[in-house]
């Protein structure tokens, strides 16, 4: 940029006096606070800095180490091994290892019974090469133990939630009036047997892990071999920690990180671990506060051999993609990796234990653990923190009875063997055009079953403390992330009949859209019965509803059967809620309040639910419907800062359902009054939605709840010190504030300064390429920093030319561009820990 002219001592005399305040030594700052006071150009002052090697072309560039070791003084910004020259001679701060680059590429799917017979003829005529496991060669081993009795197991769970729901649907024959005899009636009975099968197979399950959780006894647990916990784990048995980001908060995401990283350092395993933070965020404002996030944590803990961070220029796939990107990079260098959520936290135990049991399994090809809700503020949050704690652990080890070493993934707090992963559970886009086909959303459901596919078990350490989560604060923030979820179950159904996958992760892929498919079809159940009942009312009983039928069908109500069959099904919702209870109160309820505040815990969540259930029924209904019909899911990160509903947002998204409610209660008031007393549950429910979704979400009653010991868990009443680090962090972390935004990185002179350091994009120089640059830095300077596209912004801090250049211009044509310096809040742009 040849064709810059200086002009303005303000300017010059301005950028020292700022430069001055964030220099570390008294005596340097007099120097140039003396300099600011007969300086003449802004080319003056960059000559100074830069000590006679100033570059014409890229002014600003050189000067970029004499302004950091201003700021910091004697005390390096980082050690040399990090902080260098790159060969075009500008300071680079490095923030990734070399790359060891590996190929990992997917395999195109064959979805559907049509297309694998298709490939069956071409696979018979040569055209194809055949699909092959790891397991499909000569040295096949023996099948384990484990597997066989996992066979018999879920033939049992079959044959039990047959059984069951036959006894079910044929009841409710016998209390319809036409014993299902009619079209209607018919149709009605096979929603609930569809709505009950699922309702018995969570019970049975949840049954399962309570005599698991009972007896303490589980030879088939992954756990449960006898290696020692201080069992030396080799040298080369590297793990990475990999925590792919998105636009999250900063604060917690950091928080989480150092209180791991210290928790893996006082225990002596930071050998064995490295931590990446893979980031896919797109809002420039977070992209400076994670770059400053990193090199604080780094200066703070002296972590800058073992945490590294990488922002992806090009955003592919989402969260599968980003973790395909660093494979690709570093999968070489690491025989496990460990993927983290954005609010992971784990202790050093419990990483370390997940990595001696894959060391002592080598047929385990992923490990899941059982992460335990923490740290939750709003009532929403505790109650449902409180559930995911006292009912979660059953329903985790029923899990584990049935599915054993075939078992889910959940796509955090697992570590994974790399091998096998980069070879076999690459994720190509499904085929086909519309809402079903494309990049796979749930990726970590997929991923599991292609893990098994090859041959390699998976499983879930449900014994495995020390591992932690946070859950979203409210409801509305609960079905945003619920919406995601639903769609990309719904797309993984197209994977029901791909070759080779384990019948277990063939059933999880049904059982995952069923998970939001239930909502729909209970949705239909109500108003099949509502429709039932308007036709009792309003149409002459038929009582010769077959050919030729001699004798007349009388129609007939059995409302105490009905009571029967009701209290049957709340038994098998509600009942594993009660058996959890029970196992607390037999084994200790003083970390949970007492056995009394327990029970009152249990009951208060119980009610919440019941009201909850329908508002949640109509939303998923309404995620189906919208999945099928190709509206796309924002794919927007949760508010994990503790976020209210406010009066306005809720009306706004449940005023439909309150409308609904209203005109279904008077719908049914002008059928039969009686029936309202079935359908109230429900009706009342959607009509009390808007103040049941504010109030649930507000911080000061679950803080209340709290300090009456009410909703209260082991992790709240004596939180482990990965946790207490954790929340301390994330506080002092929001007392400090965020550091530079995008606008200080461009003007401050030490904030630039770094920023530029730690642009990755460092090319061969080219006239299309200095042309780009000049194009994007004209938009930005003609724009403003406020019109100025946020793509934009995040290429420019990206590249530590145009970062300059844009540096030097807004400075020395201050007069011209005051918008830039006068948006910047220059006072605290330094980047100190």
């Amino acid at each position: 940029m040849t064709d810059i002219s200086a002009s303005g001592e303000n300017a010059a005399a301005l950028y020292l006096q700022r430069l001055a305040q964030q220099a570390k030594d008294s005596a340097e700052a007099e120097r140039l606070r003396r300099e600011a006071a007969s300086v003449e150009s802004f080319d003056q002052v960059q000559d100074a800095l830069a000590e006679g090697q100033r570059n014409s072309a890229d002014p600003a560039s050189t000067s970029v180490l004499k302004r950091i070791e201003i700021a910091y003084g004697s005390t390096p910004l980082a050690p040399s091994s990090v902080f260098r020259k790159d060969p075009a001679g500008r300071a680079q701060l490095l923030t990734l290892p070399p790359i060891n680059r590996l190929p990992m590429g997917p395999k195109p799917w064959t979805t559907g019974l049509f297309a694998r017979m298709v490939k069956g003829v071409q696979l018979r005529r040569g055209k194809v090469s055949p699909w092959r496991s790891k397991r499909e060669s000569s040295e096949r081993p023996a099948r384990p133990r484990w597997r066989i009795v996992g066979s018999i197991r879920r033939w049992i769970l079959l044959l039990l939630v047959i059984a069951q729901s036959a006894l079910a649907v044929t009841y409710m024959a016998t209390i319809l009036p036409n014993h299902g005899s009619t079209v209607l009636e018919m149709t009605n009975m096979v929603f609930f047997a569809v709505l009950f099968a699922w309702v018995s197979s969570g019970f049975w399950t949840a049954l399962m892990g309570f005599y698991q959780l009972l007896t303490g006894r589980d030879r088939y647990s992954i756990n449960a071999k006898s290696i020692p916990d201080d069992a030396p784990i080799a040298a080369e048995a590297k793990t990475a920690l990999l925590m792919p980001i998105f636009n999250e908060d900063v604060n917690r995401v950091f928080a989480g990180l150092k209180a791991t990283y210290l928790s893996l350092k006082d225990a002596g395993q930071l050998d064995h671990f490295d931590i990446y933070i893979c980031s896919d965020s797109a809002d420039p404002d977070t992209c400076v506060a994670e770059q400053t996030a990193w090199l604080r944590l780094c200066r703070e803990v002296d972590g800058f051999d073992n945490i590294f961070y990488r922002r992806r220029r090009r955003r592919v796939k989402r969260k599968s993609g980003n973790l395909d990107d660093w494979l690709r990079r570093y999968g070489a260098d690491y025989r496990y990796m460990l993927v983290l959520d954005a609010d992971s936290v784990m202790t050093s135990a419990c990483l370390t234990r997940l990595v001696q049991l894959m060391e002592a399994n080598p047929n385990a090809g992923l490990i899941q653990s059982a992460p335990v809700a923490a740290g939750a503020t709003n009532l929403y949050a505790r109650l449902q923190q409180f559930a995911s704690k006292v009912y979660g652990p059953l329903f985790t080890a029923g899990l584990h009875f049935w599915q054993l070493g075939e078992s889910h993934y959940w796509g955090h707090n697992a570590i994974i063997r790399v091998d096998p992963f980069m070879r076999y559970c690459s994720l190509a886009p499904l085929p086909g055009k519309g809402s079903l086909s494309g990049e796979i959303l749930s990726h970590d459901f997929v991923e599991a079953a292609l893990m098994r596919r090859a041959g390699y078990s998976v499983w879930i350490a449900y014994d495995l403390p020390g591992s932690y989560e946070e859950l979203p604060p409210n409801l509305l923030e609960e079905l945003q992330r619920d919406q995601r979820w639903c769609h990309g179950n719904l797309m993984n159904v197209r994977l029901l009949f791909v070759k080779g996958m384990h019948p277990v992760h063939r059933a999880v892929f049904v059982t995952g859209v069923m998970s939001y498919l239930s909502a729909p079809l209970w949705f239909i159940f109500l108003l099949l019965s509502t429709a039932m009942l308007a036709v009792s009312s309003f149409s002459a009983p038929q009582y010769f509803t077959q050919p030729m039928q001699l004798f007349p069908s009388w129609p007939e109500w059995h409302p105490w059967r009905a009571v029967g069959l009701f209290s049957t099904t709340l038994t098998l919702l509600f009942l594993p809620k009660i058996l959890s209870v029970l196992l607390i109160a037999c084994k200790g309820a003083e970390q949970y309040g007492g056995r009394l505040r327990l029970f009152v815990s249990m009951v208060i969540e119980s009610l919440f639910s019941m009201l909850l259930a329908p508002v949640r029924m109509l939303f998923h209904t309404k995620f189906v419907f919208g999945a099928l019909l190709g509206i796309k899911a924002k794919w927007k990160s949760p508010d994990r800062a503790g976020g209210e509903t406010s009066w306005g947002d809720a009306a706004k998204r449940h005023m439909g359902q309150t409308i609904l409610g209203i005109v279904w209660i008077l719908v049914v008031l002008w059928l039969d009054p009686r029936f309202l007393m079935w359908l109230s549950p429900i009706v009342g429910a959607l009509v009390l939605s808007i103040p049941v979704s504010v109030i649930s979400s507000r911080v000061n009653l679950g803080i209340g709840a709290r300090k009456r010991r009410l909703f209260l868990t082991p992790d709240e009443a004596h939180p482990a010190r990965v946790l207490r680090r954790t929340w301390k962090f994330n506080h002092i972390g929001r007392e400090r504030g965020l550091g530079p935004s995008f606008v200080d990185s461009v003007v401050a002179p030490v904030a630039n300064a770094v920023a530029c350091a730690m642009g990755f994009a460092r090319h061969r120089e080219s006239e299309l390429l200095d042309a780009r640059r000049q194009e994007i830095v004209r938009q930005a300077l003609a724009a403003g920093p406020e019109r100025f596209p946020a793509p934009l912004k995040v290429a420019v801090l990206d590249d530590p030319v145009m970062l300059s250049r844009l540096h030097y211009v807004v400075w020395s044509r201050r007069d011209k561009y005051p918008s830039w310096v006068n948006a910047a809040d220059l006072e605290s742009a330094a980047i100190k820990p």
